[in-house]
């Protein structure tokens, strides 16, 4: 039989990690959650409350962490590697805490720099991270970008290098965001083009895709402009969400949604994709 995938989203943490997000999590309907644990645009490194961390983890729910979006291993500047360092160190840690299944991280800019350098650092300093994972510990998911700038990884096939990079390290995954993948070029709305996407994500990364990121898109295929948008209201439409649970390379695989509005539209956005999955 076929295992199922988790439907659920990124959720607001008012009022505890658990407890806010758990309610959240009921509000909307989801099967499974996304959090952060810090200000997702600050270098502040917020501790856990060991009470709402346990709640977290002795409730079940399959929970991931996305890193502060300023983290970028890639980055010519000394004081922004050292901040990516310690912020992915951080939420790693926090990801035990918690029992977080993954730990999810953009892969990256050069920004000014050369991208020979940038991955030079991204193997330097994300490899030791990887392997300080403990056993049970949450998964690193490497997330490519829309291919905006000089992102290190945007298409399925710059991951190929990227995680050669990493020795191809057990501990790291990705994390696949369809609007990404959709500004990227990879034209998901296009008649077999979720197959030909998870086809080629199987070939080059078997056994890595660990979640997905289930956002329709503002923009056209290709626009390297990662702007987010509800699930069949956007250039990908809503056909091609059921298509990508029919892959084989998504059994099983939790989807999450990072779409716009509040708990109203996310859970439309939610209920929409069950129905893809379940008619």
């Amino acid at each position: 039989m076929t295992p199922r995938s988790l439907i659920g989203g990124h959720v607001l943490v008012t009022g505890g990690l658990a407890t806010g997000g758990l309610k959240y999590m009921a509000e909307i309907g989801a099967e499974m959650i996304q959090v952060f644990v810090t200000n997702p645009r600050a270098w502040a490194l917020t501790p856990g409350r060991p009470d709402e961390d346990a709640k977290l983890a002795e409730s079940g729910v399959d929970a991931f962490i996305h890193v502060p979006y300023l983290a970028n291993f890639g980055s010519p500047t000394p004081a922004t590697l050292a901040g990516s360092i310690a912020l992915v160190r951080h939420t790693l840690r926090r990801g035990v805490e918690t029992g977080a299944k993954g730990v999810v991280v953009h892969t990256g800019s050069a920004v000014t720099g050369s991208r020979d350098d940038a991955m030079r650092q991204v193997r330097e300093h994300l490899l030791p991270l990887l392997d300080e994972i403990p056993e049970g510990g949450p998964d690193l998911l490497l997330e490519p970008m829309a291919g905006q700038g000089a992102m290190l990884c945007a298409t399925i096939q710059d991951l190929e290098p990227y995680l050669a990079a990493l020795d191809w390290h057990p501990r790291a995954g990705v994390c696949l965001d369809t609007c990404h993948a959709f500004a990227a070029g990879h034209d998901l709305a296009a008649e077999g083009g979720v197959d030909e996407t998870f086809d080629l994500l199987h070939r080059i990364a078997p056994g890595r895709l660990k979640l997905i990121h289930a956002n329709d898109s503002k923009d056209v295929c290709g626009s390297k402009k990662d702007r987010h948008e509800n699930i069949g209201a956007g250039h990908i439409g809503s056909a091609p969400f059921a298509a990508l649970m029919r892959h084989p390379a998504v059994a099983g695989v939790p989807i999450c949604i990072e779409t716009p509005g509040k708990a109203d539209k996310h859970r439309a956005d939610i209920e929409l994709l069950k129905s893809l999955r379940d008619g």
